[in-house]
């Protein structure tokens, strides 16, 4: 059963930093790309930036870019999100997950997480 657990939220200033960490678990975590998204109060879920199966090609949303950096380490089945320069409109609760065709290919009782809260305020 897939399982991604999303950690290392937290509450920080404008202008913080946080690192975000995403545990993969029941399907071959190397042979798919990534994704974080994110979700603030009253709107939809938007995808944040992406990272290819390897992590050759990095692709991100307009307004992180050049704040935040997604990673991933496929010995250790996790892919990570570092967020500087937060501002709070970053507000937002955190999310990991894969592509479509992860799902295709695989099962798990929930198609998300419980994600990871991430609140920028003074």
């Amino acid at each position: 059963q897939v399982q991604l657990v999303e950690s290392g939220g937290g509450l920080v200033q404008p202008g913080g930093s946080l690192r975000l960490s995403c545990a993969a678990s029941g399907f071959t975590f190397g042979f798919y790309a990534m994704n974080w998204y994110r979700q603030a109060p009253g709107k939809e879920r938007e995808l944040v930036a992406s990272i290819t199966s390897a992590g050759s090609r990095k692709d991100y949303a307009d307004f992180v870019e050049g704040r935040f950096t997604i990673s991933r380490d496929n010995d250790r089945n996790m892919v990570y999100l570092q967020m500087n320069s937060l501002k709070p409109e970053d507000t937002a609760v955190y999310y990991c997950n894969g592509d479509e065709i992860l799902w295709t290919l695989n099962s798990g009782a929930d198609h998300w997480g419980q994600g990871t809260q991430v609140t920028v305020s003074s």
